[in-house]
């Protein structure tokens, strides 16, 4: 689907003869504002994810638990249902 700039015209007079000027420039600004929010939200969400991340210890060693010590194989199918 192809739009050439005859037909964005088009929709655009179209769009401008329904909405009229100030709703449409007041739906743009509600636009505006919602996208904005949206990449704040977006970049506090990063910056928190990262810290959690940091919290995290690194070092350490994993549970050893006595039914995989048991069985010799840690990855058997009746270990990892348990």
């Amino acid at each position: 689907m192809d739009f050439d700039f005859k037909t964005l015209l088009v929709i655009l007079v179209v769009v401008l003869i329904i909405f009229g000027g100030k709703k449409l420039r007041s739906i743009g600004d509600d636009l505006g504002h919602a996208v904005k929010g949206f990449k704040k939200a977006m970049n506090e969400g990063d910056k928190d994810e990262s810290a959690s991340a940091r919290q995290i210890p690194s070092e350490g060693k994993d549970a050893e638990f006595p039914e995989s010590l048991k069985s010799g194989n840690p990855t058997s199918k009746s270990n990892r249902s348990a």
